[in-house]
């Protein structure tokens, strides 16, 4: 169940039809562009919530979260979409990005919704992103690579978290803008390096596709 035409015979086929040789990304060298993407997308990302709390006179939970996930998916296109092998990428890295957040996001806030407390927010990153790894491994039509998708979003993303959260916690009262900027790019960090794994595992026959034709 390909979805956003990501399937390898689709991809191949776009790369065929620009006359140019696609760039096979390492397993190391995609890590690295997960990072440095999505840090920016994430430190971005959590600007809202300092501000809305300083101009905005006591905002709902629900505001924060879709004033942050409005500026994640927002940036999602140009910082991620070379993540994906092939032209095309952008518009595709958008739809792609949007329903498997979305979905992240909602596995989440229902976890932490229902328990809010350590063991809510840890339920909440295995639910989220045991959903976003199935979406992205079904994207690209690569169901096998789905458990290990899933265990490299969940672990690094959860890594992130919480080291974004002991710096909260160590800064938070006399640093709190800092101690925000430093929760984000813990955050990006861990959850890019998942998401440049997760995008290398997925692509796995997009590759070996396109080295069969070279």
């Amino acid at each position: 169940m390909a979805l956003f035409q990501l399937d390898p015979a689709s991809i191949a086929a776009r790369v065929q039809a620009s006359g140019q040789a696609a760039p096979l990304p390492a397993l190391a060298s995609s890590i690295v562009r997960g990072i440095i993407g999505f840090t920016i997308v994430s430190v971005a990302g959590f600007a809202p919530w300092p501000l809305i709390d300083r101009f905005v006179s006591r905002p709902t939970v629900a505001e924060l979260y879709l004033a942050c996930t409005a500026v994640f998916i927002g940036l999602s296109g140009p910082c991620l979409h070379r993540l994906i092998i092939g032209p095309g990428s952008l518009s595709r890295c958008y739809k792609l990005f949007t329903l498997a957040f979305i979905a992240y996001a909602i596995g989440w806030i229902t976890c932490w919704e229902m328990r809010p407390d350590d063991l809510g927010g840890i339920g909440g990153l295995l639910v989220g992103t045991a959903v976003m790894g199935a979406i992205l491994a079904l994207a690209f039509d690569h169901p096998r690579a789905m458990l290990k998708t899933i265990l490299a979003l969940f672990l690094l993303n959860t890594a992130g978290y919480y080291a974004g959260q002991k710096l909260e916690g160590i800064l938070g009262v006399a640093h709190r803008h800092t101690a925000q900027f430093l929760w984000g790019a813990c955050y990006g960090i861990g959850f890019g390096a998942g998401l440049g794994a997760a995008f290398y595992f997925c692509q796995e026959r997009v590759r070996a596709l396109l080295a069969s034709q070279t």
